[in-house]
């Protein structure tokens, strides 16, 4: 049998949620993270002995330039993206990257343009829809089990947000960004229901910010009308809790309505589906609780080493994310003019 070929990659950043991604990596046999670099060397070295990266470098050009990687995984702060970006594809480097893509979306259309003009391919980490009960419902949803999908409504309640030292434990950046829910939080929400609803043509938002320690919103209550008819409903809020062990594993509980009957998921992963006039049935499907949501990064990362080795096209590549970074900025500006935001 023959060896599939080896990935050499080199990763930026080694922040909070860095080392979910280096676990994954250590998983794909594929791929190989050849070296790291962060502005803090002390985080760095302590990511190298966990995961087993061997080298480190205090220039991130000079890392790119000496180990001419196949690829670069870029988990720093949003506002590095466009000229890290453009420094790996001027020398021919493939690229995954963070969400959020960049601070504004011409800046995130620029990365984009940049990497399809110098010819190398370019994924955003957007690993949300990859969580196994997105996959188990877009399954069930293409065998037509309960009919076309009409309605999906989705509630998080996160309760990191409240009090003085909202997010310092984990992501203390979230304080300063002038727009926090939709930008950082609900991206990742439009760009699974446009997986599974089909693209958006009409917002309409009302946002809020409930604790005054931090500069952005953090609650929101967002509708969604698609090309195919379908509606959604997204209702979204740090600040306030959820009885739930694990907060992080869904990030909330969603109810989709369909012509034939529904179905609904609940903080711990189970789906249960009911036909009109029927029983509900608890669906069996393949999820842990590992790395992060159900190993949705695992997956992510496996589907980007698949497509580098055999050429096809990333689920989430540049064109289509920019797709989801319109509704992001339509929302914002649904909820600054207080009316529905169309799309084209």
């Amino acid at each position: 049998m023959r060896t599939r070929p080896t990935l050499k990659g080199v990763a930026m950043g080694a922040g909070y949620f860095s080392r979910f991604q280096y676990e994954a990596w250590t998983r794909i046999p594929e791929v190989r993270i050849a070296a790291l670099y962060n502005r803090t060397e002390s985080k760095a070295r302590e990511l190298m002995a966990r995961y087993g990266v061997p080298a480190y470098y205090p220039d991130w050009r000079e890392m790119i330039d000496r180990e001419r990687p196949d690829f670069v995984d870029l988990i720093t702060p949003p506002e590095t993206h466009e000229e890290m970006c453009a420094y790996a594809a001027s020398r021919g480097v493939h690229i995954i990257c963070q969400k959020p893509l960049a601070p504004a979306f011409d800046q995130s259309r620029r990365i984009v343009e940049t990497a399809k003009a110098a010819g190398v391919r370019f994924m955003v980490h957007e690993n949300w829809r990859w969580q196994p009960w997105y996959r188990k419902i877009k399954e069930i949803q293409r065998a037509g089990t309960i009919g076309e999908f009409t309605h999906l409504y989705f509630r998080m309640r996160m309760g990191d947000g409240w009090g003085e030292n909202a997010y310092l434990d984990r992501q203390p950046f979230f304080r300063d960004y002038p727009r926090l829910l939709i930008y950082e939080t609900g991206v990742h929400f439009i760009d699974t229901f446009r997986y599974l609803l089909g693209e958006v043509t009409e917002v309409f938002a009302n946002l809020r910010r409930l604790n005054p320690v931090i500069k952005g919103e953090e609650t929101g209550q967002i509708f969604f009308r698609f090309a195919g008819g379908a509606t959604a409903i997204l209702d979204a809020n740090r600040y306030n809790e959820v009885e739930s062990p694990s907060p992080r594993f869904t990030f909330g509980v969603v109810r989709i309505d369909a012509m034939g009957g529904h179905l609904t998921m609940d903080t711990e992963a189970n789906i249960r589906l009911k036909p009109l006039g029927g029983d509900g049935v608890q669906v069996d499907y393949p999820r842990a609780n590992l790395n992060f949501c159900g190993d949705c990064v695992y997956f992510l990362q496996r589907h980007f080493a698949d497509c580098m080795l055999s050429g096809q096209e990333f689920e989430s590549n540049g064109e289509d994310y920019l797709k989801t970074l319109r509704v992001v900025d339509a929302v914002y500006e649904s909820a600054a003019q207080g009316q529905a935001v169309k799309l084209n």
